[in-house]
């Protein structure tokens, strides 16, 4: 499995408010590039690849990160660990890469998505969704862009915990406690405890 994307950038040299702003008026994004090793380099983003890429790997696939410093190029694979938004524009105003290490794990927060409509809504039940974000680690090219919870199978009064998530070959879930992600309950509770509540 090879890496696919490439985001060219170059090496920035001014710091501050005042140099960022001045970047972002010629569509550039001030960024930090956080080496495996430990190593900072400043760097600016062309705004439009910037975000056409963002929308392909969001924070959980591996790209390569090309820099320019004065004319001598370096590759590197890394992961988005970072954006910060304009206040009222949705544009980037500042973006932090994280280099990996392609044969030692990395560990990242996965959206997850919810398919289907479960047995149990369908009796009467509904639907309570809990964690719209699961913590996963791998190696970087086994990262899932997504973790998707087909919910059609759950009855009333049913729960799936993220023990229960069906993840891919080489990816495994980190976590302290066996937390639920979604749950179908039952809607027969609420009305009982109305009705008392009214007697």
């Amino acid at each position: 499995m090879n890496i696919e994307k490439t985001l060219s950038v170059q090496k920035r040299e001014g710091c501050g408010k005042g140099a960022s702003g001045r970047l972002r008026t010629q569509n550039l994004i001030p960024g930090v590039f956080y080496t495996a090793t430990g190593e900072n380099i400043a760097v600016q983003a062309p705004s439009l690849p910037l975000e056409k890429l963002y929308e392909e790997v969001g924070r959980t696939s591996v790209f390569n990160l090309e820099i320019d410093t004065d004319g001598k190029k370096s590759v590197h694979p890394v992961i988005i660990w970072d954006v910060q938004y304009h206040p009222y524009k949705k544009v980037f105003s500042h973006i932090d890469f994280y280099g990996v290490d392609m044969n030692k794990a990395v560990t990242v927060d996965v959206p997850v998505e919810f398919v289907g409509v479960s047995r149990g809504v369908k009796l009467g039940g509904q639907l309570e969704t809990y964690r719209e974000i699961v913590r996963l680690s791998s190696k970087p090219l086994d990262m899932p862009k997504k973790i998707t919870v087909d919910v059609s199978d759950m009855d009333i009064n049913t729960t799936i915990c993220v023990a229960d998530l069906k993840l891919p070959e080489n990816v495994k879930a980190i976590y302290d406690q066996n937390f639920a992600i979604v749950s179908v309950l039952s809607k027969a509770k609420d009305a009982e405890g109305e009705g008392e509540g009214a007697e």
